[in-house]
Protein backbone atom coordinates (compact mmCIF):
# COMPACT_ATOMS: atom_id res chain seq x y z
CA UNK A 1 0.00 0.00 0.00
CA UNK A 2 1.21 3.49 -0.74
CA UNK A 3 1.22 6.07 1.56
CA UNK A 4 -1.17 8.69 0.96
CA UNK A 5 -0.67 10.94 3.98
CA UNK A 6 2.00 11.69 6.24
CA UNK A 7 1.90 13.17 9.58
CA UNK A 8 5.33 13.81 11.54
CA UNK A 9 5.76 15.23 14.59
CA UNK A 10 3.06 17.96 14.25
CA UNK A 11 2.25 20.61 16.51
CA UNK A 12 -0.82 23.39 16.42
CA UNK A 13 -0.38 26.50 18.44
CA UNK A 14 -3.22 28.78 18.66
CA UNK A 15 -1.43 31.97 20.30
CA UNK A 16 -0.21 30.06 23.55
CA UNK A 17 -2.64 27.25 23.35
CA UNK A 18 -1.87 23.73 22.16
CA UNK A 19 -4.36 22.66 19.88
CA UNK A 20 -2.54 19.52 18.12
CA UNK A 21 0.45 17.72 20.09
CA UNK A 22 3.55 15.72 18.54
CA UNK A 23 1.28 13.68 15.95
CA UNK A 24 2.46 11.17 13.50
CA UNK A 25 0.86 8.78 11.28
CA UNK A 26 0.83 7.64 8.09
CA UNK A 27 -2.72 6.76 5.62
CA UNK A 28 -2.11 4.53 2.96
CA UNK A 29 -3.62 5.10 -0.82
CA UNK A 30 -7.47 3.19 -0.94
CA UNK A 31 -7.58 3.28 2.59
CA UNK A 32 -10.92 4.56 4.95
CA UNK A 33 -9.27 5.97 8.08
CA UNK A 34 -11.01 7.04 10.95
CA UNK A 35 -10.15 9.98 13.67
CA UNK A 36 -12.16 9.89 16.52
CA UNK A 37 -12.13 11.70 19.49
CA UNK A 38 -14.97 14.02 21.93
CA UNK A 39 -15.59 17.83 20.76
CA UNK A 40 -12.96 20.21 21.41
CA UNK A 41 -9.56 17.12 20.94
CA UNK A 42 -8.72 18.76 17.99
CA UNK A 43 -10.11 16.44 15.36
CA UNK A 44 -10.93 19.13 12.74
CA UNK A 45 -7.74 21.13 13.86
CA UNK A 46 -5.93 17.84 12.51
CA UNK A 47 -7.56 17.32 9.53
CA UNK A 48 -7.42 20.84 7.67
CA UNK A 49 -3.89 20.21 8.33
CA UNK A 50 -4.18 17.73 5.87
CA UNK A 51 -6.43 19.23 3.69
CA UNK A 52 -3.89 22.34 3.48
CA UNK A 53 -6.65 24.56 4.86
CA UNK A 54 -4.46 25.51 7.97
CA UNK A 55 -0.46 25.00 8.51
CA UNK A 56 1.18 22.95 11.58
CA UNK A 57 3.50 25.35 13.79
CA UNK A 58 5.94 22.58 14.26
CA UNK A 59 6.77 19.15 12.12
CA UNK A 60 5.58 18.13 8.63
CA UNK A 61 2.50 17.22 6.70
CA UNK A 62 3.29 15.67 3.32
CA UNK A 63 0.27 14.63 1.25
CA UNK A 64 1.10 12.54 -2.07
CA UNK A 65 4.91 13.65 -0.89
CA UNK A 66 4.15 17.15 -0.76
CA UNK A 67 4.33 19.57 2.24
CA UNK A 68 0.76 20.80 3.08
CA UNK A 69 -0.72 23.54 2.24
CA UNK A 70 0.42 23.47 -1.66
CA UNK A 71 -2.21 24.53 -4.32
CA UNK A 72 -0.74 21.72 -7.08
CA UNK A 73 -1.91 19.04 -4.82
CA UNK A 74 -5.67 20.34 -4.14
CA UNK A 75 -6.98 19.36 -7.36
CA UNK A 76 -6.23 15.54 -5.70
CA UNK A 77 -8.19 16.89 -2.50
CA UNK A 78 -12.14 16.59 -1.79
CA UNK A 79 -12.84 18.32 1.66
CA UNK A 80 -16.26 18.45 3.39
CA UNK A 81 -16.02 20.73 6.31
CA UNK A 82 -18.76 20.92 9.58
CA UNK A 83 -19.87 23.94 8.45
CA UNK A 84 -21.54 24.25 4.81
CA UNK A 85 -19.76 26.48 2.35
CA UNK A 86 -22.47 27.26 0.08
CA UNK A 87 -24.19 29.87 -2.01
CA UNK A 88 -27.66 30.10 -0.56
CA UNK A 89 -29.11 32.17 -2.86
CA UNK A 90 -28.06 29.76 -5.95
CA UNK A 91 -29.54 26.85 -6.92
CA UNK A 92 -27.94 23.18 -6.09
CA UNK A 93 -27.44 22.80 -9.40
CA UNK A 94 -25.69 25.92 -9.99
CA UNK A 95 -23.43 25.48 -6.54
CA UNK A 96 -22.33 22.26 -8.52
CA UNK A 97 -21.45 23.84 -11.73
CA UNK A 98 -19.88 26.50 -10.20
CA UNK A 99 -17.92 24.48 -7.87
CA UNK A 100 -17.11 21.99 -11.06
CA UNK A 101 -16.04 24.30 -12.90
CA UNK A 102 -12.87 25.48 -10.78
CA UNK A 103 -11.74 21.97 -11.12
CA UNK A 104 -12.02 22.84 -14.94
CA UNK A 105 -14.96 20.36 -15.30
CA UNK A 106 -17.12 21.56 -18.42
CA UNK A 107 -20.20 20.70 -20.75
CA UNK A 108 -21.27 17.54 -20.68
CA UNK A 109 -18.86 16.18 -18.27
CA UNK A 110 -20.03 18.44 -15.72
CA UNK A 111 -23.44 18.00 -16.18
CA UNK A 112 -23.18 14.19 -16.22
CA UNK A 113 -21.37 14.59 -13.69
CA UNK A 114 -23.64 16.87 -11.10
CA UNK A 115 -26.69 14.27 -12.18
CA UNK A 116 -24.22 10.95 -10.69
CA UNK A 117 -23.66 12.97 -7.53
CA UNK A 118 -26.91 14.17 -7.16
CA UNK A 119 -28.56 10.67 -6.96
CA UNK A 120 -25.68 9.59 -4.64
CA UNK A 121 -26.55 12.03 -2.17
CA UNK A 122 -30.56 11.50 -3.03
CA UNK A 123 -30.67 15.76 -4.12
CA UNK A 124 -32.08 14.71 -8.12
CA UNK A 125 -35.57 16.39 -6.74
CA UNK A 126 -34.15 19.46 -5.64
CA UNK A 127 -31.39 20.49 -7.70
CA UNK A 128 -33.39 23.38 -9.09
CA UNK A 129 -33.81 24.62 -5.86
CA UNK A 130 -32.24 27.44 -4.20
CA UNK A 131 -30.10 26.25 -1.42
CA UNK A 132 -31.54 28.95 1.10
CA UNK A 133 -35.28 26.73 0.80
CA UNK A 134 -32.96 23.52 1.99
CA UNK A 135 -33.24 22.34 5.20
CA UNK A 136 -29.73 21.64 7.18
CA UNK A 137 -30.05 17.67 5.81
CA UNK A 138 -30.36 18.61 2.67
CA UNK A 139 -27.23 21.67 2.60
CA UNK A 140 -25.10 18.66 4.18
CA UNK A 141 -25.75 16.40 1.14
CA UNK A 142 -25.02 19.13 -1.30
CA UNK A 143 -21.83 19.83 0.49
CA UNK A 144 -20.81 16.48 0.12
CA UNK A 145 -22.15 16.13 -2.98
CA UNK A 146 -19.46 19.01 -3.98
CA UNK A 147 -16.92 17.01 -2.43
CA UNK A 148 -16.85 14.16 -4.60
CA UNK A 149 -17.68 15.88 -7.74
CA UNK A 150 -14.43 16.21 -9.34
CA UNK A 151 -13.72 12.31 -8.51
CA UNK A 152 -10.74 13.20 -5.95
CA UNK A 153 -8.09 10.46 -5.30
CA UNK A 154 -7.94 11.56 -1.66
CA UNK A 155 -11.66 12.75 0.29
CA UNK A 156 -11.27 14.16 3.89
CA UNK A 157 -14.68 14.35 5.89
CA UNK A 158 -15.65 15.98 8.60
CA UNK A 159 -18.43 14.45 10.06
CA UNK A 160 -20.21 14.15 6.77
CA UNK A 161 -23.15 11.96 7.40
CA UNK A 162 -24.81 14.45 10.89
CA UNK A 163 -28.24 15.15 10.17
CA UNK A 164 -28.72 13.02 7.58
CA UNK A 165 -31.48 9.78 8.11
CA UNK A 166 -30.32 6.01 8.10
CA UNK A 167 -31.40 4.82 4.64
CA UNK A 168 -29.47 7.52 2.56
CA UNK A 169 -26.11 7.27 5.23
CA UNK A 170 -26.12 3.37 3.91
CA UNK A 171 -26.22 4.56 0.68
CA UNK A 172 -23.77 7.35 1.13
CA UNK A 173 -21.23 4.47 2.76
CA UNK A 174 -21.60 1.87 -0.12
CA UNK A 175 -20.63 4.93 -2.27
CA UNK A 176 -16.95 5.39 -0.14
CA UNK A 177 -17.08 1.65 -0.13
CA UNK A 178 -17.04 1.50 -4.02
CA UNK A 179 -14.47 4.91 -4.10
CA UNK A 180 -12.02 2.79 -1.72
CA UNK A 181 -12.19 -0.13 -3.99
CA UNK A 182 -11.51 2.02 -7.27
CA UNK A 183 -7.95 3.41 -4.46
CA UNK A 184 -9.35 6.53 -2.73
CA UNK A 185 -8.45 7.19 0.09
CA UNK A 186 -11.24 8.76 2.53
CA UNK A 187 -10.56 10.61 6.21
CA UNK A 188 -13.12 10.31 8.37
CA UNK A 189 -14.27 12.16 11.55
CA UNK A 190 -17.07 10.72 13.31
CA UNK A 191 -19.05 10.17 16.32
CA UNK A 192 -21.26 7.52 15.08
CA UNK A 193 -19.65 4.22 16.45
CA UNK A 194 -21.43 2.10 13.69
CA UNK A 195 -19.45 4.27 10.98
CA UNK A 196 -16.22 4.10 12.90
CA UNK A 197 -16.47 0.43 12.81
CA UNK A 198 -16.52 0.70 8.90
CA UNK A 199 -13.01 2.09 9.11
CA UNK A 200 -10.05 -0.24 8.71
CA UNK A 201 -7.61 1.43 11.07
CA UNK A 202 -8.58 4.26 13.58
CA UNK A 203 -6.88 7.34 15.27
CA UNK A 204 -8.30 7.77 19.17
CA UNK A 205 -7.39 11.56 20.00
CA UNK A 206 -7.55 13.20 23.43
CA UNK A 207 -6.90 16.82 24.10
CA UNK A 208 -4.60 17.20 21.20
CA UNK A 209 -2.41 14.14 21.62
CA UNK A 210 -2.88 10.63 19.69
CA UNK A 211 -3.71 8.20 22.34
CA UNK A 212 -4.19 4.79 20.30
CA UNK A 213 -3.78 4.28 16.34
CA UNK A 214 -4.75 0.78 15.14
CA UNK A 215 -7.29 -1.39 13.39
CA UNK A 216 -10.74 -1.23 14.36
CA UNK A 217 -10.60 -5.14 15.32
CA UNK A 218 -8.10 -4.41 17.60
CA UNK A 219 -9.37 -1.19 19.12
CA UNK A 220 -12.65 -2.98 20.19
CA UNK A 221 -10.63 -5.75 21.40
CA UNK A 222 -8.89 -3.83 23.68
CA UNK A 223 -12.30 -2.18 25.13
CA UNK A 224 -13.59 -4.59 27.93
CA UNK A 225 -17.08 -3.65 26.77
CA UNK A 226 -16.34 -3.60 23.02
CA UNK A 227 -17.01 0.06 22.44
CA UNK A 228 -14.68 1.34 20.95
CA UNK A 229 -15.22 5.12 23.19
CA UNK A 230 -14.57 3.49 26.15
CA UNK A 231 -10.93 3.89 25.68
CA UNK A 232 -11.29 7.50 26.30
CA UNK A 233 -11.46 6.42 29.85
CA UNK A 234 -8.42 4.30 30.30
CA UNK A 235 -5.43 5.90 31.88
CA UNK A 236 -3.32 4.65 29.36
CA UNK A 237 -3.85 3.35 26.11
CA UNK A 238 -0.94 0.90 24.40
CA UNK A 239 -0.13 2.61 20.93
Amino acid sequence: MSEVVRIHEVDRLFGKKSVIKNISMNIGEGEIFGILGPSGSGKTTLIKLIAGIDKCSKGEVLVYGTEMPDFTVLTKIGYMGQSDALYADLTGFDNLSFFGSLYNLKGKELKNRIQEVAEIVGLEEALNKQVNHYSGGMKKRLSLAISILHKPTLLILDEPTVGIDPVLRKQIWKQFMDMKEQGTTIIITTHIMEEAEKCERIGLIREGELIALDTTERLISKSETGKIEDLYFKNEVSL
